[in-house]
């Protein structure tokens, strides 16, 4: 079983976002694997466990984004790939899918391919879909549980309703859930491991794409106007004064 995990390095969820002349930037805030790649590696390696084979991680990023796919190998993938190139520059989710399935396709054999839900800074969890749809494949998303059996995928996923179960044949797509399981915690082997693995980096000429176009553009930003809140206590001597004051209040602020 050849497994692909696609990951997305991202600003600590604590970090203060701002934006400066038009740009969002995140000053010094540390950068993290998304947590809810996490959760898609983990579904990745327990699949490995219970039918082998392997699991390589990819991303798209700068070579500051070899510290998710080191994160990746500690946990226990067996190989990473880091899609670099200059023209790779505020995409949208479409020409991010498009880089993906081109990535994929070059990987060649590939049965399941794992995604978080959605990434915390984009938070759109289009990804997934797209790149199904761009592969051809099935997309089973919002995956809580799946069950490979000969050459088909029984997949149980959460929504609002409850539970749906589904089945499709491999190769797919899959978006996953936390109710798969709690990520593991790299192994001090696993750390070593990834601390000494030698990462490749494909362009998109090695990838075999030319630059894709984004449709959606996000030519300036702005950050929101800032705005004052006070708090007012309403005191008196009984609840009825208190009340008949609050009325006041609110008939006079005309909020009724």
């Amino acid at each position: 079983m050849k497994i692909v995990v696609c990951i997305k390095q991202v600003p600590d969820s604590t970090a203060k976002v701002v934006v400066e002349q038009g740009k969002v930037v995140w000053g010094d805030a540390p950068l993290i694997i998304n947590p809810w790649d996490e959760y898609a590696v983990e579904a990745a390696l327990q699949q490995k466990e219970v039918l082998g084979g392997t699991v390589t991680v990819v991303t798209i990023g700068d070579e500051s984004t070899k510290e998710a796919l080191k994160r990746a190998l500690a946990m226990g993938a067996d190989d990473a790939i880091l899609i670099c190139d200059p023209a790779l520059v505020n995409m949208d989710t479409q020409a991010t899918a498009q880089v993906l399935a081109a990535a994929i396709q070059k990987i060649g054999g590939v049965d399941m391919t794992f995604f978080g839900r959605q990434a915390i800074d984009g938070d759109s969890g289009l990804v997934p879909a797209q790149t199904a749809r761009l592969l051809g494949w099935p997309a089973l998303t919002l995956a809580s549980v799946i069950k490979v059996e000969g050459g088909n995928v029984r997949v149980e996923r959460g929504v609002e309703e409850g539970r749906q179960i589904v089945t499709a044949k491999l190769p797919a797509v899959f978006s996953i859930m936390k109710d798969f399981g709690e990520p593991r915690y790299p192994s001090f082997m696993g750390i070593r491991k990834a601390s000494r693995a030698e990462i490749p980096t494909w362009l998109l000429t090695g990838v075999g794409i030319a630059a894709p176009v984004s449709v959606i553009s996000w030519p300036e930003m702005m950050n929101p106007p800032s705005r004052e809140v006070t708090c007012e206590f309403i005191t008196g001597s009984s609840p009825e004064e208190i009340a008949e004051t609050l009325a006041n209040k609110i008939l006079a602020e005309k909020v009724l």
